[in-house]
């Protein structure tokens, strides 16, 4: 690990033209350690570059949870990418509350955020420094000479994950700072719209798809993006097309999502410990095996890849109250996170994926800073389907799951819904019923807008979709649907439209003058 530090540290001066990271008080740490030309002189400088950007995804840094962070001037555990996404995909929904008053926590879930909030600020921060570095990879790769056999497929896996980050960021801030590997090093990157973000999305995944050397499933390292896990990028860039573009993209969606069936995954049906259920063995310590389901996810380890962010949030920031910690494989909880009430009546007696904890919990939060009051979640454990502990009881083995093949079902069934030509009707309640039958609640009859996205709500929650669930179908927004503390109230109200997307940070605003702050929000 700490050799890549060093490696990613040498390039940070390119890094930050390319991210306009330069100018802000965010910088990537050592900017004069090195120059590229010293940094990139074996195969293995490349490969260990390249863990170096996963890692990005899975940690804050590159000496562990209490080391330096790989970007300064951001708090590493607030900060972390998949922690940071939790707060603008899920904290800001009906999912969850949480109690804590960290700078932005209470702006975010009660929908009060505006361009200074500091939880927007780090992730977006987090983004476009996936991508300056996906980027130098790139160019560096395609400028060497070395001999490195993998060197195609090195670079296929950093366009793919560079189109994840962009796709966050299309998804999230609309409107953003674009730069690729042709981009002039030095300059302040140009403002791309979201249509021609997703135009280049869309191009750029069906080239790293249909041309590159990106590994198929069979050929798969677990923790690697392939080509399933592009496909998946591209199947979510055409499933909220509409929202994206103005245009919907049903058949192609339901194009890429029937060749993603024919990629060899299917529903984990099957209990391997025989001790939790098979959808609660997909968020468990030993989840690496869950292979037949999990296209693409972000490795944790206890020992060995440890974070403030990832799944230690998603457990120890959710365990409080009468939750005994030792039996989610931790050492302590932090009392944080808790349902809303609308979201917990979305779930009957009966069905495998309602995994809460409702002793001494109220399910109306009258104060949110009340941890007592909110179901609580134990969707994510530490624990093994053995029903055996993680390797420390710190922080979790348990892997995040990125894509996964139901949500591919859910997709399919939600593009016949909407009348798409390529997947029927009965075909696509065929496909709904395959994720309820696994859950163990009854077939439904039909298929309509709200049945689905009830569904996506409990088979998908706390995976990174409800947010943009709720946006394709105007429900993030409206009072079309409310819940309790959205736009601040205890009932419940609606907020301003233009909050279906963020605001670019005011400190990139302030450095960066091709920027155009997103509609609605004060210059």
């Amino acid at each position: 690990m700490k050799t890549i530090k060093y490696i990613l540290a040498s390039l940070a001066i390119t890094v930050m033209a390319a991210s306009c990271v330069k100018d802000l008080t965010v910088t990537p740490i050592d900017p004069n350690k090195n120059t590229a030309d010293k940094a990139f002189r074996t195969a293995d400088d490349f490969n260990a570059f390249l863990a170096g950007i996963y890692t990005g995804y899975a940690t804050s840094g590159f000496n562990g949870p209490n080391g330096d962070p790989s970007i300064s001037g951001l708090d590493g555990g607030m900060s972390q990418y998949i922690r940071g996404l939790f707060h603008l995909c899920e904290l800001s929904t009906d999912v969850y509350v949480c109690g804590w008053n960290d700078e932005g926590v209470p702006d975010v879930c009660k929908m009060q955020w505006d361009p200074s909030t500091g939880l927007i600020y780090s992730i977006y921060s987090r983004m476009f420094f996936q991508i300056a570095q996906c980027n130098e990879f790139i160019r560096q790769a395609n400028a060497s000479n070395l001999a490195m056999p993998k060197k195609e497929q090195w670079i296929a896996e950093a366009r793919a994950l560079r189109a994840l980050s962009y796709y966050h960021a299309i998804d999230n801030f609309g409107n953003v700072p674009f730069a690729d590997e042709n981009s002039v090093v030095g300059q302040i990157p140009q403002r791309i719209t979201r249509a021609d973000l997703y135009n280049w999305l869309e191009t750029e995944l069906k080239d790293i798809i249909d041309n590159s050397a990106l590994a198929e499933r069979a050929a798969t390292e677990y923790g690697r993006i392939n080509k399933t896990a592009a496909k998946m990028i591209l199947a979510k860039l055409y499933l909220n097309a509409q929202v994206y573009t103005g245009t919907a993209q049903w058949d192609k969606c339901a194009t890429v999502l029937k060749d993603i069936m024919d990629d060899g995954y299917s529903l984990h049906t099957t209990s391997v410990g025989g001790v939790y259920s098979p959808y609660q063995e997909l968020f468990l310590a030993d989840n690496d095996q869950r292979t037949d389901e999990i296209i693409f996810a972000v490795e944790q380890d206890g020992t060995d890849t440890q974070s403030w962010g990832v799944t230690t949030y998603l457990i120890f920031a959710f365990t409080g109250g009468s939750m005994e910690p030792e039996d989610l494989g931790i050492s302590s909880g932090w009392a944080g996170c808790r349902m809303t009430p609308e979201f917990y009546n979305k779930f009957t007696a009966n069905d495998d994926r309602k995994i809460f904890w409702e002793d001494g919990q109220t399910v109306d939060v009258t104060d949110m800073g009340e941890f007592s009051n909110g179901i609580g979640f134990q969707k994510y454990k530490n624990i093994t389907s053995a029903g055996n502990p993680g390797k420390a009881d710190g922080f979790p083995d348990t892997d995040f799951p990125v894509f996964r093949y139901a949500d591919v079902l859910l997709m399919a069934a939600e593009c016949a819904m909407n009348g798409s030509s390529v997947i029927s009707l009965n075909e696509g309640l065929g496909y709904f019923n395959q994720v309820r039958a696994r859950a163990g609640v009854p077939d439904a009859n039909g298929l309509d807008k709200n049945s689905l996205l009830d569904e996506r709500a409990r088979e998908l929650y706390l995976e990174l979709w409800r947010r943009q669930d709720l946006v394709r179908y105007d429900y993030f927004t409206t009072d079309k649907y409310v819940w309790q503390w959205k736009g601040g109230v205890h009932d419940g109200k609606a907020v301003e439209d233009y909050k279906n997307l963020y605001p670019i940070p005011v400190s990139d605003m302030m450095v960066n003058p091709n920027l155009k702050q997103n509609d609605g929000y004060k210059k």
